[in-house]
C-alpha cells in the first residue's frame, strides 16, 4: 500500500503537538490528510525516541516510512524549539544551521541530537551521489593518477635517527 501513496506536503501543529501529512492516493487519484499526534512529546523529549514511537506505530509507520529521516528529525525540532519557547522563525534559522554541512566543524563537540542530524544529512548526500552497479555512468575497476606533490619532509622518520634493536 506504501507504494501507492505520495506525500505532497508535510508540517506540524503545535497545538496539540502532532505532524500533519498531505498526500495522494494514486490508486484512487484523492487527496487526503493525515494528522500523527505525538504523544507525550514535551521540551525534554529525546527527537531519536519519538522517531522510533513513530516508525514502529502500526497506523503511522507506512507513512512515516515514506518521509526521509532527516525530514521527519527537522519537523520534531520544530516542534521541540517552539515547546522550549523559540518563536517559529527562530526555530526554521537553526534548523537551517544545522542542516549546512560545515568541512571546518569539529562534530566531536557538538551534543548528540545534532551529531545524529548531521550523519543523516551526510547519508541522504552520499546516496545521491552514488553510483551502484546497474546504473548507466557505473565502471567497474576505474583507476585515477594523481599530480605528483613534493613530499614533504619530517624529523621524526629520518633515517639517520633510527635505533638498532
Amino acid at each position: 500500500m506504501a507504494d501507492t501513496l505520495q506525500i505532497l506536503k508535510c508540517g506540524v501543529r503545535f497545538d496539540p503537538p502532532a505532524l500533519v501529512l498531505n498526500y495522494k492516493d494514486r490508486k484512487t487519484g484523492k487527496l487526503r490528510s493525515r494528522s500523527m499526534p505525538l504523544r507525550n512529546f514535551n521540551k525534554n523529549s529525546g527527537i531519536d525516541r519519538i522517531m522510533q514511537e513513530l516508525e514502529s506505530n502500526p497506523r503511522h509507520s507506512k507513512f512515516i516510512r515514506l518521509m526521509s529521516p532527516a525530514q521527519l528529525q527537522r519537523l520534531l525540532t520544530i516542534v521541540k524549539d517552539k515547546l522550549n519557547g523559540l518563536s517559529l522563525e527562530a526555530s526554521i534559522a537553526r534548523n537551517n544551521l544545522m542542516d549546512q554541512i560545515n568541512p571546518d566543524e569539529n562534530l566531536n563537540k557538538v551534543d548528540p541530537e545534532i551529531l545524529q542530524r548531521k550523519k543523516l544529512l551526510m547519508d541522504s548526500s552520499f546516496e545521491k551521489k552514488r553510483i551502484k552497479p546497474g546504473d548507466p555512468q557505473f565502471e567497474y575497476n576505474v583507476e585515477v593518477d594523481f599530480d605528483e606533490v613534493a613530499i614533504e619532509t619530517s624529523n621524526w622518520d629520518s633515517d639517520n635517527s633510527e635505533i638498532d634493536f
